[in-house]
């Protein structure tokens, strides 16, 4: 999305305005159904934002469209994102996953993933969720962005959430990556301004 950063909304060749690395172009279909269907959409559920969670970890130094071209292959792979069930992997398990071609063979992030379903598994049903959503900054005041150079990669809610998330034992979860995990979660709506998708409930 970087290279995107300077522009404002780009409008597609359905008419609709969206954010610049949203544009819809065959290459970047998959860009545009995430943009337009789920990013900065609220997420609620502790697996569904587990899920999220290890998808952004996994992102961490490569392009994100990559992770969504194999999200079906890591949900396979990890048994949903169910928390209870990865809690319950073994070191077989990790094995089988470092072969499994449908995912990122990252041995440090499978552990990761691994490991942040242990540390979820022993919070309470529905602590995970709270915590989360409770690094969401107020709306009221919050400049809306006019081009995505605007949007910051890091704020003092997502350093302190990262904060957080490490004390308890969770793994790659840093302030950019936390941050990342805010937007597409929709603790933040980092939409642009002109972006169609911007009010869409």
């Amino acid at each position: 999305m970087s290279d995107q950063s300077a522009k404002g909304v780009v409008v597609g060749a359905d008419g609709l305005a969206r954010c610049p690395w949203g544009l819809e172009t065959e290459s970047l279909a998959d860009y545009r159904v995430y943009h337009d269907t789920e990013w900065g959409r609220p997420v609620r559920g502790d697996d569904a934002l587990y899920e999220r969670m290890c998808l952004e970890a996994f992102q961490s130094g490569l392009s994100w469209l990559t992770i969504l071209r194999r999200r079906e292959g890591f949900r396979a792979a990890f048994a949903d994102f169910r928390i209870e069930k990865v809690a319950a992997f073994t070191e077989a398990d990790a094995e089988r996953l470092l072969a499994d071609p449908g995912i990122i063979r990252n041995r440090a992030k499978i552990a990761a993933t691994i490991g942040n379903a242990k540390v979820a598994a022993a919070l309470a049903p529905g602590e995970l969720e709270e915590l989360i959503w409770s690094y969401a900054p107020d709306p009221v005041g919050r400049p809306v962005p006019v081009t995505f150079a605007d949007v910051p990669a890091v704020t003092p809610e997502s350093t302190a959430l990262a904060r957080d998330l490490k004390k308890r034992g969770f793994r790659f979860v840093g302030p950019t990556t936390a941050y990342a995990l805010m937007q597409a979660c929709g603790l933040v709506n980092d939409h642009l301004a002109d972006c169609h998708a911007r009010t869409l409930p």
